[in-house]
């Protein structure tokens, strides 16, 4: 079965701006988070490259949780992987190799992602991909205002104070990159404890129709 999405599909890193329309469009948190790293995964088609659906990973907003997963000296290591957006309708097993190959293409780096409680998700793209379940974070609630936008992402002008908005318990999943020394090292120096994968019905959600994108010559 990979082989035969080899054939169908490429990996390819991508400018950050072309995934913003999956971003705000597609994604069910419609906010474009911070993007350091952006990846396209693209399906071959009568000659041209098909954007159907992007990756990105970009430092997160707390300073505590770079601190928390490996020590505070490796915190400059730690990324998250922030979006995960594809189009419907992909052969089985399409996403986990998208998934996989961004991650052996990735330098020495912590990666931690999150599967949201509150849209029923349990994290099995992060499970299919051999991630380490480190528990839910626990449920907590931000200063924010009604676009879901909370004490993390302050906006000049906007009087957050007034407002105050749930916050979801979230899977938390890690992963480490880089070579087998590397990642080797740096798993002996996760602070959190490892818990067995969470199982339960999941539920994908959707917030857009398909996205409609220029293919790409090759």
């Amino acid at each position: 079965m990979k082989k035969h999405i080899k054939k169908m599909y490429d990996v390819r890193q991508i400018h950050k701006e072309e995934t913003v329309p999956w971003i705000l469009r597609k994604h069910y948190a419609k906010r474009k988070p911070s993007i350091s790293y952006s990846y396209g995964l693209y399906k071959y088609d009568c000659g041209d490259m098909i954007l159907s659906g992007i990756l990105t990973i970009g430092k997160p907003a707390s300073p505590s949780l770079c601190d928390g997963v490996c020590g505070k000296e490796n915190s400059h290591k730690v990324y998250e992987l922030n979006r995960l957006c594809v189009n419907e309708g992909l052969p089985f097993n399409t996403l986990s190799y998208f998934v996989s190959t961004v991650l052996k293409s990735m330098q020495e780096l912590i990666i931690v992602s999150y599967a949201d409680t509150a849209y029923n998700h349990h994290g099995y793209i992060y499970q299919a991909t051999n991630w380490i379940y480190t528990g839910k974070t626990k449920e907590r609630t931000d200063i924010g205002k009604d676009d879901g936008s909370h004490s993390r992402h302050y906006e000049k002008g906007i009087d957050y104070s007034m407002h105050r908005k749930k916050r979801s318990s979230k899977h938390r999943y890690i992963y480490f990159t880089g070579t087998k020394t590397q990642k080797k090292k740096n798993k002996l120096l996760l602070k959190y404890k490892v818990h067995p994968y969470p199982k339960g019905d999941n539920t994908r959600y959707d917030s857009g129709g398909y996205i409609q994108v220029q293919g790409v010559m090759f």
